[in-house]
């Protein structure tokens, strides 16, 4: 099996990547007492995009918090040593080539273990981050939990309420933690997890991976980087993690149990409902040294990207195994990161681009609006988009429209979860005229030197009179 190629250059801990980030003034640190419900995620949404930011002794709290990690495409790529354009088909080689665990006997994120008497709240710092959130939550916590029935383990970031010094309130989706779970549940037992807070990028990134239940994305974490990745076993159960994190957060999610969870600022930009979820009982919290505690701003771009990278990986792959003139796909975040897919097609055959939709909207069920567009419209400029569909888009010839389908259940505008799609076919028909649909251009506009053809100032009666 070939792996992904060694890449040096990819960071190993998130300590690692605050050191590049405050090497080259991309992280701004708060001054000391900066409250804990709301101010630290009012300072991190105004620094969204441009810095991440660090708060020391929050609250007077004797922990520090992080924020805005991978805010930027650019800066999830350097952090896997790649460049932005290899970003999503370096996730892809990732994903199809994972690389085995590396179970070592110490590790930092064990240096410190509390199993007594805990209280989560008093251990670290939780801040409370949108206005009508229910209280304090984990929101950037990876859930590795391992199947009772294969030992096998899944990884994911779900949204978690503290609800008692030793209890947490969890969102659990249909999908492989909840498969983990039912198998737990259904032999009176509960499912053996730990929320880990405070890794590297790449294994941030890994959690958001869309593969086969029993693939543990640890593996594609370390494929990310260029190197198995290093986890210790819990002190309490049998789930490894990685051994660079920061805070491990032992426990079982328990059976027959479920408590209130909730509002909570998602990524669509809307409140998660209130409701009856699962419940997490912490047995025991291990940490670093002086542990960071890294929060996730429920809306902002981190959040955002980190779901949408992922998924380009997984429904390019998608398309391209029905349509291998796909080049490249985009989640837009005008479509928060899930919603408005872009894709760009080499068409060869009348029709083609109409397919390519209803592709997209069987690749994952989240995609609302798509639009398919040509080689020479930048999909990651959503005015390039919007100039093709204006120019090449006809919506009594060119729209697709599926109704009564399954989409977002955080979607507003749904009826729980069922709605419409909409695909925009915004291609140039292959028996146009060459001229028809000509871009302009100016030739040598992209070459020239404008240091040796502007002289400097703005004195333009002075040139006149030259």
């Amino acid at each position: 099996m070939s792996h992904v190629t060694n890449t040096p250059s990819a960071v190993l801990s998130l300590r690692d990547w605050l050191d590049r980030l405050a090497a080259s003034d991309r992280l701004a640190v708060a001054k000391p007492g900066i409250g804990l419900v709301h101010e630290i995620a009012a300072v991190a949404n105004r620094l969204d995009g441009r810095k991440a930011s660090f708060f020391p002794q929050p609250d007077g709290h004797h922990g520090s918090v992080v924020s805005g990690l991978v805010s930027s495409r650019a800066w999830m790529a350097e952090a896997l040593g790649v460049s932005q354009s290899e970003l999503v088909r370096h996730f892809q080689k990732a994903a199809a080539n994972p690389l085995p665990l590396n179970e070592i006997e110490n590790a930092p994120c064990q240096a410190v273990v509390h199993d007594r008497d805990i209280d989560i709240l008093k251990l670290m710092p939780v801040p409370t981050l949108n206005e009508h959130d229910s209280g304090p939550y984990i929101s950037a916590g990876l859930m590795i939990s391992r199947d009772p029935a294969t030992g096998a383990q899944n990884v994911a970031i779900l949204r978690c309420q503290i609800s008692g010094p030793a209890r947490i309130g969890v969102l659990i989706l249909p999908r492989h933690t909840d498969l983990f779970y039912r198998n737990a549940e259904q032999a009176g037992e509960g499912l053996e997890v730990a929320l880990v807070v405070g890794v590297d990028p790449a294994t941030l990134l890994s959690s958001q991976a869309i593969v086969a239940a029993g693939q543990d994305e640890l593996e594609i974490a370390g494929a990310l980087a260029g190197r198995p990745l290093d986890v210790v076993r819990c002190k309490t159960n049998r789930v490894l993690v990685p051994a660079q994190a920061e805070i491990v957060i032992e426990g079982r999610i328990l059976p027959q149990t479920r408590e209130p969870e909730g509002p909570f600022g998602e990524f669509p930009q809307y409140y998660g409902e209130r409701a009856h979820r699962h419940v997490l009982h912490v047995e025991a919290v291990t940490h670093r040294e002086k542990p960071i505690f890294h929060t996730i701003v429920g809306g902002g771009l981190e959040h955002l990207l980190l779901g949408a990278i992922p998924r380009e990986a997984t429904i390019l792959a998608t398309l391209q195994r029905s349509f291998p003139n796909v080049q490249d796909v985009h989640l837009a975040l005008g479509g928060v990161g899930r919603y408005h897919l872009y894709v760009k097609l080499k068409q060869t055959q009348t029709g083609e681009a109409k397919n390519v939709l209803l592709g997209a909207f069987a690749a994952h069920y989240d995609i609302k609006h798509a639009v398919v567009v040509d080689t020479d419209v930048d999909i990651h400029d959503p005015q390039e988009v919007e100039w093709a569909v204006a120019t090449r888009f006809q919506a009594d010839r060119d729209l697709v429209v599926i109704s009564h389908s399954q989409g977002s259940k955080l979607d507003p505008s749904t009826d729980s979860g069922v709605g419409a799609k909409m695909g925009l076919d915004a291609t140039i028909p292959l028996d146009a005229p060459e001229m028809k649909f000509k871009r302009i251009r100016v030739p040598g506009q992209e070459s020239v030197d404008l240091d040796a053809v502007i002289v400097g100032g703005s004195d333009w009666r002075e040139a006149l009179g030259r």
